[in-house]
């Protein structure tokens, strides 16, 4: 978005470069990365800054109304309810389209919205590497308000709110099988937080154990990276401890976040940075355009269950007493904003926030960009495509 530092890195982009950077990122932590780190980052100006910082406060402003909980209570399947809930969220991540507006302008459009936390190691790190193999300005921060140290410091305080490192856990599902699993190692590597399967963890009245070679350890807090979705599918796991069980923790990111802070809430909040969408449940007649909608069910991680080419036969095969269960909500279109070699790139910019104890409202954290030339942001768009994937933005200072 800013055309003197798009020229000056494209200028010093090469393929060669591309892959020395590749494999300096694999060879950092011995672990090959198993998804797309795109070719560029993404530059933001000021003017854009400021469209998305607003638009993050309207949305955070519902979010922190006295009434949210009450709003969000439905949101929350009976059977996945977890006990001793926090006051708020702790993690709080706002995804935005690029588009451009009625007057040509670019803004944000909130696509995606979640009470849970993103990839705070990982984005960290590979920030620091773009500007090591091309030009980067050095004006320009992928943190807002911190410096490296800082987000380091205040990453490893928010995580272990003043436990030692060895009795918090990051707690996931068979964690080095993950896609986002340099994310865990890096996570370790700053705050001492190790990655635990949640398989693994031990249960003895209250009390939560997990082993490192040989000890068993007391859990007293978790850093939760389990998603519930991925969770009720594993039936083949043996568990001794359930998320849903009563036991004696802190909660580094309540699960039940997850749902209150979600594709739930967006059709309660109205902002020009919010497409039109509502409960599926809540039309009477259905749009004449339906090909200007996306399908999205509630209760779905990372894309799966959406139906981007609508038509009224695939909402005619939802019984109504599921309907209450999916988001119809209005397409948008990317604007390409990134010169690529091969074409012009979309991206997808996630702001990520804390939200610490006794504070007022969330602060924004960091940042990671997906870059796409596809018709949607995602893998399976973007096949045998370049200068897509995952990567961050850097802010003009």
């Amino acid at each position: 978005m800013i055309i003197s530092a798009r020229q000056a890195y494209n200028k010093s982009f090469s393929e060669e470069k591309y892959q020395t950077f590749l494999q300096h990122l694999n060879d950092s932590f011995h672990y090959t990365i198993p998804f797309r780190v795109a070719e560029s980052p993404v530059f933001v100006d000021h003017t854009f800054r400021k469209k998305i910082f607003q638009a993050s406060d309207e949305i955070i402003d519902f979010i922190i109304r006295p009434d949210f909980k009450k709003l969000t209570e439905a949101s929350i399947p009976a059977h996945l309810n977890v006990p001793n809930e926090t006051d708020h969220a702790l993690f709080l991540a706002l995804d935005y389209a690029v588009v451009k507006n009625d007057k040509g302008e670019l803004t944000p459009q909130l696509i995606e919205m979640q009470g849970f936390p993103s990839l705070f190691g990982w984005q960290h790190f590979v920030a620091q590497q773009y500007p090591i193999f091309f030009n980067v300005p050095m004006d320009y921060s992928n943190h807002f308000g911190f410096s490296n140290d800082e987000y380091v410091e205040k990453l490893k305080s928010i995580l272990l709110n003043g436990h030692h490192p060895e009795n918090v856990i990051l707690l996931e599902i068979e964690p080095m099988k993950q896609n986002t699993a340099i994310d865990f190692i890096i996570t370790k590597k700053l705050t001492g937080v190790a990655p635990v399967h949640i398989g693994d963890v031990e249960m003895e009245g209250r009390n939560l154990f997990y082993r490192r070679e040989g000890k068993r350890i007391l859990i007293k807090r978790i850093y939760n990276r389990v998603i519930f979705d991925e969770l009720v599918k594993r039936t083949d796991l043996k568990l001794q401890f359930n998320l849903t069980q009563d036991v004696d923790v802190e909660w580094a990111g309540h699960p039940n976040w997850f749902f209150r802070i979600s594709k739930f809430s967006m059709p309660f909040i109205k902002s020009q940075f919010i497409p039109e969408c509502r409960f599926l449940n809540e039309y009477q007649t259905l749009p004449s355009d339906l090909e200007n909608y996306v399908l999205k069910p509630l209760f779905s991680f990372s894309g799966s269950g959406v139906i981007f080419h609508l038509s009224e036969s695939d909402i005619n095969a939802i019984p109504s007493s599921e309907r209450h269960n999916y988001l119809l909500q209005r397409k948008v279109n990317y604007e390409p904003i990134i010169q690529a070699p091969d074409g012009q790139v979309k991206a997808e910019i996630r702001i990520l926030f804390i939200w610490e104890n006794g504070a007022s409202r969330p602060i924004p954290f960091t940042n990671l960009a997906r870059l796409s030339q596809g018709e949607m942001i995602g893998v399976k768009f973007n096949k045998n495509k370049t200068w897509v994937g995952g990567s961050v933005c850097y802010f003009e200072s």
